[in-house]
């Protein structure tokens, strides 16, 4: 493959404890059809069709289900899950062999997309994509995608935006620097400053990302790629985010304005801001039925959920699991998740 080449690379590996019991260990959240018709993987995989290939990123003990949800995709498996540090390390090296040309680059521009996140679908998606590849492959730079703050949310990671520049004639600003997830109050102080939230998609070429991550603490794991060896260099790091091994200390990186609706379905309490509400503020996925019930979030398989009296909980049942949590602490069933992990039962 040779001349300006997009790939869209669609992180699939992860599982989304805080969606559990619908996302169990078996059964991760890329695979639910959360808040549509069709599965989150599905539709990350649909709206990939600004770039010239598409490659699914996986762990093994899913790979074999990945040709359900994005039959025409490319799959690729890592050998380890250890966050998304190694996870885009082992993929962009991959794809730079791939898909690189003869001289393993070739103008050749990835762009990283989770498979868990709600995007609307007004075309300015895929605007923004194009902007962050063209900025990518022009200033040779790692791009991060910044969308505008809807409110003051503890759950994102900010980015502060810097001074602004032009690249082919796209705009972006540098980043001043990558903000971990606030307090309240900090969150309040980021919003009303203009920064954006860190919508933990990117863009860049395979030789400005692999020369970051090796100086980094992911090293060690470029060096094995080069070598041909990658169980090892999965074996010679640590699990760890992209955000603090790599972007966070490389020299050069922009952020391109994500100008479309988007959020991060990380949490039960997020279906309130992707779903239509009933009218008494209750938004459910499955067969239900509310009595004198408000504010709720009602989620099922195949099971019929009543509620009756009772405000601002998520009610989950999936298989032989029910979840019962107040809204304002959905956030916490991670601590759940991690008492059924220690016995095996998640």
């Amino acid at each position: 493959m040779s001349g300006e080449t997009t790939v869209a690379l669609v992180l699939a590996g992860g599982i989304g404890s805080r969606l559990y019991p619908a996302s169990r260990g078996d059964r991760p959240k890329q695979f639910l059809p959360i808040g549509g018709d069709r599965s989150l993987l599905a539709r990350t995989v649909d709206r990939a069709d600004f770039a010239d290939e598409v490659v699914v990123a996986t762990r093994p003990r899913f790979a074999d289900e990945i040709e359900e949800h994005a039959p025409d995709a490319d799959v690729l498996v890592e050998p380890d899950g250890k966050d998304t540090g190694p996870a885009l390390t082992y993929a962009t090296h991959r794809i730079r062999e791939e898909y690189g040309g003869s001289d393993g680059d070739d103008d050749l521009v990835v762009v990283t997309l989770p498979s868990d996140h709600y995007v609307g679908d007004d075309g300015a998606f895929q605007k923004a994509m194009t902007t962050g590849t063209r900025v990518a492959r022009e200033t040779g730079g790692l791009v991060t995608f910044g969308v505008t703050p809807e409110r003051p949310e503890t759950g994102y990671g900010y980015i502060e935006p810097g001074t602004k520049r032009e690249a082919a004639g796209e705009a972006f600003h540098d980043v001043a620097r990558f903000h971990e997830k606030p307090d309240a109050e900090s969150a309040r102080e980021y919003v009303d400053a203009g920064y954006r939230w860190n919508s933990g998609m990117f863009a860049w070429t395979p030789e400005a990302f692999l020369a970051a991550a090796a100086d980094s603490p992911l090293a060690p794991l470029v060096e094995a790629l080069d070598d041909g060896d990658p169980e090892a260099g999965f074996a010679a790091v640590d699990p760890v985010s992209v955000d603090y091994a790599v972007l966070e200390r490389a020299a050069t990186v922009a952020v391109v304005d994500a100008a479309f609706a988007w959020d991060d379905l990380g949490s039960w309490d997020a279906l309130d801001r992707v779903l239509a509400p009933d009218g008494d503020g209750n938004v459910a996925i499955g067969d239900h039925r509310t009595v004198d019930a408000a504010d709720n979030v009602v989620v099922s398989d195949d099971k019929h959920v009543s509620l009756v009296g009772v405000s601002g909980l998520a009610v989950v049942a999936y298989d032989d699991r029910v979840l019962v949590v107040p809204k304002g602490e959905a956030q916490r069933v991670r601590e759940l998740v991690a008492l059924l992990e220690e016995e095996g039962s998640f």
